[in-house]
């Protein structure tokens, strides 16, 4: 069965662009909670933080999650609510200043105290 060229592009922008997909691609700010109150998805509540090597190794808390970041040295505190842009996930991380291994740990660009 042949399809023509103009009928092809007809089917994909209706499947691109049909209501349901464009709901599906709109995204929310990163900086607004959703309606329920939950944090997004790039920040938490520091658990815990260790300076290291020109790091700052911070466990944060999300919606009963916790997770670890590591972050250009950073003023943080424990109860501090943080914001942070992701760069990138490692597993099975080993920090040879720390003399620790982390199961996951997110690398991030940049941080900042939420008030």
């Amino acid at each position: 069965m042949k399809i023509s060229f103009l009928a092809f592009i007809v089917l994909i922008g209706g499947l691109l662009f049909n209501p349901i997909n464009v709901m599906a691609l709109h995204h929310e700010p990163h900086d607004k909670q959703t309606s329920q109150g939950k944090m997004a998805d790039n920040e938490g509540i520091v658990v815990s933080a260790i300076d290291s090597g020109g790091y700052t190794y911070m466990e944060l808390e999300n919606s009963g999650r916790k997770f670890w970041i590591a972050a250009p040295t950073t003023q943080a505190n424990k109860g501090d609510h943080i914001r942070f842009e992701e760069s990138m996930v490692m597993t099975n991380f080993t920090s040879k200043t720390l003399n620790r291994t982390f199961g996951t740990i997110i690398f991030v660009t940049a941080t900042q105290v939420k008030k």
